[in-house]
C-alpha cells in the first residue's frame, strides 16, 4: 500500500465550494440592498414620528403654534432634513 505523501483538497473540489459560494453570493447580495432600503426608510420614518412629538409636547407645554425657527432649534439639523423630506410623503 502506498501512503499519500499530501492530503488536502483537489483542483475540481474546490472549484465546487467556489461556485457554491458564488451561487449564494448572488442571491443575497441583492436581497440585503433592499433591505437596506427598508431600515433606512423605516429609520427615517421613525425621526419624523420623533420630530412630530417633540412639536405637540412643545405646543402643549407653551400654548402656540411652533415656528419653524424654534423647531430648528429644538431638533438636530439631521432630523429637520429628515422631517421635512418626509412629512409630505
Amino acid at each position: 500500500m502506498k501512503k499519500k505523501l499530501y492530503q488536502g483538497f483537489t483542483l475540481i473540489e474546490m472549484m465546487v465550494v467556489l461556485l457554491i459560494i458564488s451561487i449564494l453570493m448572488l442571491l443575497f447580495i441583492p436581497n440585503l440592498a433592499t433591505q437596506r432600503e427598508k431600515v433606512s426608510k423605516q429609520g427615517d420614518l421613525a425621526v419624523v414620528k420623533v420630530v412630530e412629538t417633540q412639536i405637540e409636547m412643545y405646543e402643549m407645554e407653551h400654548n402656540e403654534t411652533i415656528t419653524d425657527a424654534k423647531l430648528k432649534e429644538l431638533v438636530s439639523e439631521e432630523q429637520y432634513k429628515i422631517y421635512n423630506e418626509m412629512k409630505d410623503k
